[in-house]
């Protein structure tokens, strides 16, 4: 396996914790919708500017039809649509069960990616996915007894996210990860924008204090980082090892939690033991770490 791509996920993953646990405070003082809004802009100015400062200035004049297509499929069912639906799927059902419905994100994935990118699994890959799924299951505070509006637009939302990943995978055979997670955000950005004055949100933007805009510059910082080492990971590795390796974010969170907190979910403590043991199995770390122990040896 591509030991550059996995190490670029797994960054992924950790920084995926890290915006979990900041992020839940950051929505709690702003209006979702709008700091979903702000946080995309955020990140695709960044990426616009090393886009022109770093990449080849000609870069977007070189985009065919098709792969400006593909952004703008990108940007509308990954950077958009699907956070409308969560959000407002959030608001009808449990945290609980909405974090549990978008972990299972891996599985529509490996589906997709299996039907249309033939992508392979062995069975030690399936055992650890099964692990994977258990231990998302596990740290449910209570099983769920219902599925109602709010579960199906988080449902709907997770699949949305699942298809972009994979068309992502797609675009990435020609294209570079910095140049996927900039149409993600900037097409994103546009259709939230959109969505936003539909709905006559805009002016909440004049209307942010000091200490929302700090929560939104930080978490925009861990977005970014998120994009950046998501799709240039996923470029050198299989997109349904890749959404994997993703729920390693979790047990990074209840980590966060503990520290800050002084206090652990037993719950919470054997999901995610049970996650990195699917993520040991998935991603073969015997052999991985041979591989990598053998490259510092012929160094």
């Amino acid at each position: 396996m591509n030991k550059k791509g996995l190490l670029l996920v797994s960054t992924t993953a950790i920084i995926s914790g890290f915006s979990i646990f900041v992020s839940k405070y950051g929505v709690s003082v702003i209006n979702p919708y709008i700091f979903t809004f702000l946080k995309n802009v955020s990140v695709a100015l960044i990426l616009s500017a090393l886009i022109l400062a770093f990449k080849n200035r000609k870069i977007f004049l070189k985009l065919t039809p098709k792969q400006w297509l593909l952004l703008l499929i990108i940007g509308l069912i990954g950077g958009s649509i699907p956070f409308l639906l969560f959000f407002k799927g959030l608001t009808l059902t449990t945290a609980a069960q909405g974090s549990f419905i978008q972990k299972t994100m891996f599985i529509y994935i490996i589906i997709l990616a299996g039907l249309f990118l033939k992508e392979k699994i062995n069975k030690n890959f399936l055992i650890g996915v099964l692990l994977l799924l258990f231990g998302s299951f596990v740290a449910l505070k209570a099983l769920p007894i219902s599925f109602g509006l709010g579960d199906l637009l988080i449902l709907l939302a997770t699949i949305l996210w699942a298809i972009e990943n994979v068309i992502s995978k797609y675009a990435l055979k020609n294209l570079e990860g910095i140049t996927v997670a900039w149409g993600r955000m900037f097409f994103g950005s546009i259709f939230i924008l959109i969505f936003l004055s539909i709905t006559h949100q805009v002016n909440i933007i004049s209307t942010l204090n000091y200490h929302q805009i700090g929560w939104i510059i930080a978490t925009s910082l861990l977005l970014f980082g998120y994009v950046a080492t998501w799709y240039s990971g996923l470029k050198y590795i299989p997109v349904s090892i890749a959404s994997s390796i993703l729920l390693l974010g979790s047990p990074v969170t209840t980590l966060l939690s503990l520290v800050a907190t002084g206090k652990i979910n037993l719950k919470e403590l054997i999901s995610g033991i049970i996650i990195l043991a699917g993520l040991i199995l998935i991603i073969d770390l015997k052999n991985f770490l041979k591989q990598i122990k053998q490259s510092y040896v012929r160094n």
